[in-house]
């Protein structure tokens, strides 16, 4: 890219502390309809058409919104889910509505019922939970766009890495269903609590064509975050006196001065002890916690299939990480071990309540650096013939997969559509040197020289990156599963902490795009107030260092940062062709107060010509005090936003994932899960007060949809 297209560069070489936007922190739960955006610059393109959904993590019901209090991470908390409705006769209109499931109104109903407080969930780190009702899905992630043939309209799904997705309508935003019944999904452990551990993608793919949906289920047999909850719900009841003499043994252990090899032999030991109590578990109490990986196909109408995914050896496919996102080519599904790590550091958060030196020294000897590496799992449509139905049969039909490593890890990618040869082209997101699992907690410090505690503004943030990000394009032959072609980018403005990706999937057609030609991706940037000390300690070695860990010191001596910006990857030259820079505004004190950019989504024009690059990008933006929405022609995004859009009431904190539909209906689609029937075997093995939850503030709720399945 000439970096002399855009002006703003040479502004870029200026020292300037760099600090975070206060509105990225900040959600409301007020539920709006059809609140008229203010335009606060620029003008509504005529043919900008269609609605844009975006959802994002908004507090728990016991919260009112976010930040938590607490340091509680800002992405445990229920989905709200955004409608921003495009209209050329009319101003802009945003409507929003909480996800509510099944498990959202049991959370409610123990928070405002004395008689169920002691059933109540509670944060755990990225999790949410109650050791008598189970394991909320808080679907605060992704959304899925299908339409099947005997669909009259798109249809939309939202979803969570943790938990069944659910079908919304895209007119009232209302819950409507979960894809299949609990019967046909696998919890990561078998236990009696209605709302079980399930592990899925946050991105199924849904394949045009052929019209199948993909998705998976899996579970992983150690390192898993629900190991940890019998300890720590245990630890919460403990006597104060065991409490305060286990905290006096963690605090003199933590400031022992011991050499590196006596606390990883005090690590090892305690990583043991977790894989006997395992073993009890499994082999005594049944407490089965097993590796298991199962692709599953949906047409959007029937009962789920699903194969159990093996390698060759006939092994089967270990997840150590998470999927948090799949993709689908002519002939082959993609799975990826992503850098999303959900462990026993991540909600063994608060075993001893207040005790923050505690929290600290479990979580500096129970975290592990995520891979540098992305395993890939490649699996053959033509392969995928009478699978399984458990809503039938409990014999499992196994596939082989073929494993790929490529360099770098990563967090989201895409695949190309067209596979011919027996190729498939991969285009991925390196974020590295970082976690997305990890936050700023209380007793967290900078990772300056000075070591300066982190803001208490910014608790539960996301955690920064230690090294630059990459843009990769990666050729994969499929028979022998080695990378034939790999191209690798970075640029030292521009790459810092890729994020989300849009991109044209879609031609004017109805047909799927053979290539993806463009990516528009955003860069979070580089914020010195995000980087924590614990952060870069744990890459210190990083294996593919780009940044050296004195050149990252000096940066963050200086509080020197590196703006977000929103780039077009063309991944045919494999160059940035185009990009607009955020640049923070200087204020009175020579601080430099920052935006920060998310949930891009491209919209193609209103008669348009289908070119990957003839529409519109939409995405939300924080500044200091306010959130607002932005547009872009996504020809000319260095010519900087054509609109922007907000309003006093829109608190939206920090968005995810985002999708765009050319019309919004009332659900027509008679495929519907009943909730009573899904729940009921389950709820009559629990106690007469539970039972009675469900039936009064759980079933009312659902028995105006009629079941279909």
């Amino acid at each position: 890219m000439n970096t002399q297209m855009n002006p703003a560069f040479s502004e870029m070489t200026k020292n300037y502390p760099l600090y975070v936007p206060q509105a990225v922190m900040v959600a409301k739960r007020c539920e709006l309809t059809e609140l008229e955006l203010n335009i606060i610059e620029g003008k509504l393109p005529e043919d900008l058409q269609g609605h844009v959904f975006i959802v994002a993590p908004a507090g728990s019901v016991d919260s009112r919104g976010l930040p938590y209090p607490d340091g509680t991470p800002i992405f445990n908390g229920d989905g709200m889910i955004y409608r921003i409705d495009f209209n050329t006769q009319q101003p802009a209109k945003i409507t929003t509505r909480i996800a509510k499931t099944p498990c959202y109104y049991a959370d409610e109903a123990t928070k405002r019922r004395s008689e169920y407080h002691k059933y109540g969930f509670q944060n755990h780190g990225l999790t949410r939970f109650s050791m008598a009702l189970g394991v909320r899905n808080q679907l605060n992630t992704a959304f899925v766009k299908f339409k099947t043939s005997e669909d009259t309209n798109d249809r939309l799904l939202v979803t969570y890495d943790a938990g069944r997705p659910y079908e919304i309508d895209t007119e009232t935003l209302e819950v409507v269903t979960p894809v299949g019944a609990n019967a046909e999904w696998r919890p990561e452990v078998s236990l009696s609590m209605p709302f079980g551990p399930v592990l899925s993608t946050a991105h199924p793919f849904f394949d045009a064509e052929t019209q199948e949906m993909f998705t998976v289920n899996y579970g992983r047999s150690m390192g898993n975050f629900m190991q940890a909850i019998p300890f720590i719900y245990e630890a919460e009841k403990l006597p104060h006196a065991i409490k305060k003499l286990l905290e006096l043994i963690f605090n003199f252990l933590n400031t022992l001065n011991v050499i590196k090899f006596l606390l990883n032999w005090i690590a090892k030991i305690i990583w043991e002890a977790f894989k006997l109590i395992s073993s009890i578990f499994e082999n005594v109490f049944k407490f089965k916690m097993q590796n298991f990986v199962y692709l599953m196909r949906w047409n959007g109408s029937g009962h789920i299939e699903r194969w159990k995914l093996v390698l060759q050896d006939r092994s089967p496919v270990v997840i150590h990480q998470s999927l948090h996102q799949i993709a689908v080519t002519r002939n082959y599904v993609i799975l990826m071990d992503t850098a999303f790590g959900v462990g026993i550091a991540e909600i063994f958060t608060n075993p001893l309540p207040n005790r923050k030196q505690t929290e600290k020294f479990l979580r500096d000897i129970l975290s592990r650096p995520l891979s540098p590496d992305s395993y890939v799992y490649i699996v053959r449509r033509e392969r995928l013939i009478g699978g399984q139905q458990p809503a039938y049969s409990k014999q499992e039909v196994e596939v082989v997969a073929k494993q790929v490593v490529i360099p770098l890890e990563a967090f989201h990618f895409a695949a190309d559509y067209d596979d011919s040869n027996g190729k498939i082209t991969l285009h991925i997101g390196h974020i590295c040197a970082a976690d997305s699992g990890e936050w700023l907690r209380i007793f967290d410090s900078g990772a300056d020289s000075a070591k300066t505690p982190v803001p208490s503004r910014l608790y539960g943030m996301l955690s920064g990156e230690a090294d630059i990000s990459r843009l990769g394009r990666y050729v994969i032959d499929v028979e022998s599963g080695q990378v034939v072609e790999s191209n690798v980018i970075s640029d030292d403005k521009l790459t810092w902490g890729m994020a989300l990706n849009t991109y044209c999937d879609t031609l004017p057609s109805g047909k799927t795009a053979e290539k993806i030609k463009n990516i528009y991706w955003n860069s979070d940037g580089f914020w010195p107030e995000l980087l924590t000390k614990f952060i870069l300690n744990l890459y210190k070695d990083y294996k593919y260092r780009v940044v050296s860990n004195e050149d990252l010191l000096k940066l963050l001596d200086r509080q020197e940062g590196k703006p977000a910006c929103l780039l077009r990857l063309d991944t045919q030259e494999m160059k940035i062709a185009d990009a607009f820079v955020f640049m923070p505004e200087i204020e009175a004190d020579n601080k430099a107060q920052g935006y920060m950019i998310n949930s891009p989504q491209f919209v193609p024009r209103a008669g348009g010509n289908g070119d990957s690059t003839d529409g519109y990008i939409v995405c939300t933006i924080y500044l200091k005090n306010s959130s607002e929405i932005w547009v872009f022609d996504a020809k000319n995004l260095v010519g900087g936003p054509i609109c922007k859009l907000g309003h006093p009431e829109l608190k939206f904190g920090f968005t995810l994932h985002t999708a765009w539909l050319p019309k919004i209906a009332k659900r027509t689609a008679s495929y519907n899960i009943s909730v009573e029937e899904d729940y009921k075997d389950v709820v009559a093995q629990q106690p007469a007060e539970i039972q009675e939850l469900f039936e009064k503030e759980i079933y009312p709720h659902f028995k105006s949809k009629n079941p279909s399945v």
